[in-house]
């Protein structure tokens, strides 16, 4: 898919920290409508701190978040909130409600911010959970689904609202091969019905070179951004060890 140039999502100098301890610093990158956007790096760099900053849950030390033009940090609480009515978000886990049913899971978001009634509340949870893939499980609950029919239920709940962009974080955690595929296919799947932008935070290389149109790169030991561009594009062209390492989980190295 052809990306559009407009940049949705604009990160400016962030540097994220828990108090004394500095996770990751000057981090600047631009994620552009329609896009499927990496955060790749390996565990502990610092991929889900930058990822809860850009969706409300984490304050940056310093630096900008912007949503085409609005500074998300800056902004009040009914801003702020106004803002993340446009986000959908999977967790890792699904983080479904075990005590709901998955239909009643996915109509949460509906009962809360929309004025459907309950009848259209019922056929859009019925749209969602189909498009998802789980037709006919509406009534049933989390523990009696496998680990990637509850990804796909809790991805049915984030794009309930019809988002304008989805994130991802960590979507193949804990799944098998082909799940993890299958989850990939979706994600391009609801990218193109959809028209959202994604971001996804992940470093299982399959998902990585599966979906990616564009990713930065985020290194545990400069805590910050070391290569920025097309997955495929890097693994090809970069001369960076941490990059070539990376990307091929340390089997091919640079030679000068």
């Amino acid at each position: 898919m052809e990306q559009n140039s407009k940049s949705v999502i604009q990160v400016r100098n962030l540097e994220l920290r828990y108090e004394d301890y500095l996770v990751m610093h000057d981090l600047s990158f631009n994620i552009r409508k329609g896009e499927i956007f990496i955060i790749m790096g390996s565990s502990g760099c610092g991929k889900s701190t930058l990822l809860k900053a850009l969706i409300g849950l984490k304050e940056p030390a310093t630096g900008e978040v912007l949503y085409e033009e609005k500074n998300f940090w800056q902004s009040n609480e009914a801003e702020q909130k106004n803002l993340m009515q446009n986000f959908g978000v999977l967790y890792q886990g699904g983080a479904l409600w075990s005590s709901l049913t998955i239909g009643e899971n996915v109509a949460l978001p509906l009962e809360i911010y929309s004025t459907l009634s309950a009848v259209q509340i019922r056929e859009m949870v019925a749209l969602k959970l189909a498009l998802v893939g789980l037709s006919g499980y509406t009534n049933f609950y989390p523990s009696e689904l496998s680990g990637g029919m509850r990804k796909r239920a809790g991805l049915a709940r984030a794009i309930v609202l019809d988002p304008a962009i989805i994130f991802f974080d960590e979507p193949s955690a804990g799944l098998d091969p082909l799940s993890a595929k299958l989850l990939d296919d979706l994600i391009l799947e609801l990218r193109d019905a959809l028209g959202a932008t994604i971001v996804v935070v992940t470093h299982e290389l399959a998902s990585i070179f599966a979906v990616g149109d564009n990713a930065i790169l985020l290194d545990a030991e400069s805590k910050t951004i070391v290569a920025e561009g097309n997955p495929k594009k890097l693994l090809s062209d970069s001369r960076d060890p941490r990059v070539i390492r990376f990307l091929t989980r340390g089997e091919k190295e640079v030679h000068a």
